[in-house]
């Protein structure tokens, strides 16, 4: 690595501005305050000024580069911008969300742009692996501009240079300079001088010839506190890609069902569900609804299962009870870091098909019933006295396809048709029959069994958001620690004072990183109360 010599005699690194020893501004002549070099870390090389040669030089010098990170933080911006303009998969309507289903839902709903939303995957943009690059990125970014600056501004701040060369006191903001009073000694007016801005809460620091006030040097630590808070909110987004680390899922269960939750050992059943409404009483001023009733509460009893043999591929599950209770709207069931919480009903849905099967060559006589339960039917039913009824066929959400052959265009029971067989006389005698839209087919015109529509079973079905999140603390976390860098950064100030003697002149600067209004004050009083013959020089920036 090059060096650079000071006329101090100093030797100093490539990318120093101001001489480490001295103050004195290196291969830069002072004419204007515009010609100063900037104070923001202290005329301190950087890593990134210093070593450019090597390929990790250059990614260093890469990220370590502001107008960098905020093009990443643009480009991220928009990424998110953009997958906000349609619902994200998770936010969909859809139950069970295949991923037919999932680009019908977009194509139907949007158009030719759900289409292309779907095609180019923004359904699933902030999980996606270019999105979390995009982070990592930054994140990257954020580590490196901090490490870049914050060590040489440490090592500058910690070891204060008390005789400053005087080009660099004339090259602050506030300066003047002037003759040593008459009947005044240097030790005299460097005492005054100390006691005056010591009791404005100023560190001093002191030689026999120079003097120098800080405080506040803690508020130049802001912006590496908010990079700290950031970096560790990063952290915890990342956190969520981490298997066992988030979750949001959303699963359906019917009444007296019993799912098992995605991802995870835990089952949960649906004991059963009610949906509370306000009685006229209740409301405290009478509305005309029209008939129409506001629900007051949406609540789901349910009981949470652990399967022991989650670790046992193959195993059958067993089942242990590890909480139940009502989960209601914004008060969800907590177990550990699992939450669930009441999202989403489907009420009077049907659930099952009932029917009487008769004897029409004998007088209508009642056979038995027939239940059809519409999410797993079954083969076969023994209705006693030699007649079984076996199921054939069953389309849940029935519609005729291209091919004239029945299909099913989902999987829920929407419209359902159920074809079955029975047999009766000790299987001597077989019929086919089909139910289909509240009509019974019957396969022979003369046929020996009916079948009488009954009432169907309705059955609610509860829609669960199942979360877990165990990166929140460290968001958190993560967020006050950016907070705190923010009011460290935004109320204080870092304020230094410098007094010199030189040939018999004193010189004073002032340097402080905002709020120049507050330090003129300040010199100014401190002038005033040491009768220094000094008059202000406040230079601006051209």
């Amino acid at each position: 690595m090059d060096q650079r010599k000071c006329e101090c005699g100093h030797t100093n690194p490539v990318g120093t501005l101001l001489c480490e020893s001295c103050g004195k501004p290196l291969d830069i002549e002072v004419v204007e305050q515009s010609d100063f070099p900037d104070m923001r870390y202290e005329g301190m090389a950087r890593r990134s000024q210093t070593y450019t040669k090597k390929v990790i030089d250059r990614v260093w010098n890469w990220f370590s580069s502001v107008k960098i990170a905020i093009g990443i933080i643009i480009v991220i911006l928009i990424a998110s911008a953009v997958g906000t303009i349609f619902p994200q998969q998770q936010y969909i309507p859809v139950p069970v969300p295949t991923e037919p289903d999932v680009a019908r839902f977009y194509t139907d709903t949007y158009g030719q742009l759900g289409t292309i939303y779907y095609g180019l995957g923004f359904h699933n943009l902030y999980s996606s692996w270019w999105f979390v690059t995009l982070l990592v990125m930054l994140g990257t970014s954020l580590v490196i501009c901090s490490l870049d600056r914050v060590i040489p501004l440490y090592k500058a701040l910690t070891k204060p240079r008390l005789n400053q060369h005087k080009s660099f006191l004339k090259g602050q903001k506030l300066f003047a300079e002037g003759p040593m009073p008459e009947g005044s000694s240097q030790e005299e007016l460097l005492r005054m001088a100390a006691e005056t801005l010591r009791k404005k809460g100023y560190r001093i620091f002191s030689t026999d010839r120079a003097l120098m006030a800080e405080k506040g040097r803690f508020s130049r630590w802001g912006p590496y506190i908010n990079h700290i808070g950031l970096i560790l909110f990063l952290i915890g987004v990342l956190m969520r890609s981490i298997p066992g680390f988030f979750m949001d899922e959303y699963v359906w269960v019917r009444e007296g069902q019993t799912v098992a939750i995605p991802d995870t050992p835990y089952y949960v059943k649906n004991v059963s569900y009610h949906t509370e409404y306000w009685s006229e009483s209740e409301m405290p001023e009478q509305l005309d609804l029209k008939g129409g009733v506001i629900p007051k509460s949406f609540q789901t009893d349910a009981i949470l299962y652990l399967n022991k043999n989650a670790d046992l591929p193959g195993a059958k599950p067993e089942l242990v009870e590890v909480k139940n209770g009502p989960i209601v709207v914004n008060h969800p069931m907590e177990h550990e870091s699992l939450y669930l919480y009441q999202s989403g009903v489907q009420e009077m849905q049907l659930g099952a098909l009932n029917f009487n099967l008769v004897d029409l060559k004998n007088g209508n006589k009642e056979l038995g019933l027939i239940k059809i339960d519409l999410y797993n039917p079954p083969k076969e039913q023994d209705l006693g006295n030699g007649v079984k009824v076996r199921t054939l066929d069953y389309f849940p959400d029935f519609i005729m396809g291209k091919d004239g052959k029945p299909a099913t265009q989902t999987n829920l029971p929407k419209n359902p048709m159920v074809a079955i067989e029975i047999m009766g006389e000790n299987g001597n005698l077989t019929e086919k029959m089909v139910y289909v839209e509240g009509t019974i087919i019957t396969q022979k015109t003369d046929p020996r069994y009916g079948l009488v529509i009954r009432k169907p079973d309705l059955i609610d079905i509860t829609g669960l958001n199942v979360r877990m999140d165990k990166a929140v603390p460290l968001i958190y976390f993560g967020s006050f620690i950016f907070m705190i860098g923010v009011a460290m950064g935004l109320f204080w100030q870092h304020r230094r004072i410098w007094v010199q003697f030189q040939e018999d002149n004193v010189l004073l600067a002032g340097h402080t990183n905002k709020n120049w209004f507050g330090l003129r004050r300040e010199v100014d009083g401190l002038i005033e109360h040491t009768k220094l013959p000094l008059t202000i020089e406040e230079k601006t920036k051209a």
